[in-house]
């Protein structure tokens, strides 16, 4: 049987993929990130490198980390994303899923990139009503909390907020429940695709304008980035 990869961004809409895949019987093979190797941790999310293999650790899944340098150009960005493609069908990888929602020039981007490369994409989330979809992630038990926020669309106090109901009632009505529209970022820490949850503790805030960030830590890895 061919294998799948899953893009994995720490966030809560790639962990409800792996877990819509798994109940489909489709086995993951690996979690796919991108990080940032200046600073140690996930591009956009802002989640230390160390939550990250706590992620991978408690899914029982080989995580591949693609570094990529600050800033990373274009040209640069898609030259490493190539070498993972090559790598991943050297391995019996066929296919690659996605967590998007409904943002049509990411998904014909990803599908322009695959093509030739022996990937298919998979996108187990697309379409999917966001307001359904962000209840139906809280009642599962999916519990995560705000890493990254654009501060031109959501006050500070939103920073390191949980992902749950109470949000979903505050959030401005122009805000997509799932944050799709790179409203905010997450890190999800327990739910029912993790064999156990992650502890997490809210640490500093970092702004890089127009974003602020939470710095999440976690006592399963002190000292770690």
């Amino acid at each position: 049987m061919k294998k799948l990869l899953l893009s994995w961004s720490s966030g809560k809409d790639s962990a409800w993929a792996l877990h819509l895949l798994r109940q489909q019987n489709l086995q993951v093979s690996a979690l796919l990130t991108t990080v940032n190797e200046e600073a140690g941790r996930v591009a956009m999310h802002g989640v230390r490198r160390s939550l990250l293999e706590l992620q991978a650790e408690s899914l029982a899944l080989p995580l591949w980390q693609v570094p990529l340098p600050w800033p990373c150009s274009n040209e640069e960005y898609e030259a490493r994303m190539a070498a993972v493609c090559t790598r991943a069908v050297s391995e019996g990888f066929a296919t690659i899923a996605f967590g998007d929602l409904y943002l049509q020039d990411i998904r014909a981007y990803r599908e322009r990139q695959l093509t030739g490369t022996g990937l298919s994409p998979v996108f187990p989330l697309w379409d999917l009503p966001t307001p359904i979809l962000a209840r139906d992630m809280i009642a599962s038990g999916l519990r995560a909390r705000l890493t990254c926020i654009d501060t031109r669309i959501l006050p500070p106090t939103f920073a390191g907020r949980e992902f749950d109901r109470a949000l979903l009632s505050d959030l401005p009505a122009s805000v997509d429940p799932c944050g799709e529209n790179g409203e905010f970022h997450t890190f999800v820490y327990a739910g029912p695709m993790f064999s156990k949850p992650i502890p997490v503790q809210t640490g500093e805030l970092h702004s890089a304008d127009p974003f602020l960030y939470t710095d999440l830590l976690s006592p399963a890895a002190p000292c770690a980035l």
